[in-house]
């Protein structure tokens, strides 16, 4: 890669497979963007590019290297493997490229105050992972064919959807006066299933009908 390209990517802007950082000042939180990237459809993240898209370069790079490379091998589980590019913008000043595939070994997640948290992208924000997006991303490596049975919760669920197109895992769980583990289990098993699919929000997935096309 060379900095041609990296000012090519850097123009596209910050979205669901691009993220910038200035530096690594802080490489405990930038892991969670890498492991977003991964368990989603993988991407780059560009250090030492301004948060506008400008290839401005960092003084210490190999530093800023250093840093990132040992919390991506110290903090994520199962662990992820990167490519690393770095380049020269001026005599002073570089910027390093971590090219970062859609993992096959997903869900990645870090360990954050004794618990186990996966990260995945949503438009140009790394979010937390629900409980029912880590069984999913989890499920969806055993490309097994996903058998259940229609039955009253099921029909509950169709029938709201038809309605009002979308419902959250509470409305489902209220809806159809079912646990809340069993609301999650029959979401979970739908999406697998290709009859429904998944749109992960910050503040809570939204699930709708599988389209068709």
């Amino acid at each position: 890669m060379d900095l041609r390209q990296v000012e090519r990517l850097a123009q596209q802007g910050e979205g669901l497979t691009i993220e910038f950082k200035k530096k690594a000042a802080h490489p405990e939180k930038i892991v969670r963007e890498i492991i977003a990237l991964a368990n989603t459809k993988g991407g780059y993240l560009l250090l030492g590019v301004d948060d506008d898209g400008t290839v401005s370069g960092h003084k210490y790079i190999e530093e800023e290297i250093y840093a990132l490379d040992k919390a991506i091998q110290e903090m994520i589980s199962p662990p992820i493997q990167v490519i690393t590019f770095k380049l020269e913008v001026s005599q002073k000043k570089g910027v390093a490229i971590y090219e970062v595939p859609r993992s096959k070994d997903r869900p990645h997640y870090l360990w954050e105050n004794n618990r186990k948290k996966a990260f995945i992208r949503v438009e140009d924000k790394s979010i937390q992972a629900s409980r029912e997006m880590w069984q999913i991303l989890k499920r969806q490596q055993w490309n097994s064919d996903i058998v259940f049975k229609y039955g009253r919760k099921e029909e509950i669920l169709v029938k709201a959807l038809e309605q009002k197109q979308s419902i959250t895992l509470q409305e489902y769980m209220k809806l159809a006066k079912i646990p809340v583990y069993m609301a999650s289990k029959t979401l979970v098993k739908l999406v697998l299933a290709n009859v429904l699919e998944v749109i992960p929000k910050e503040y809570g997935d939204v699930f709708v009908m599988k389209s068709p096309h």
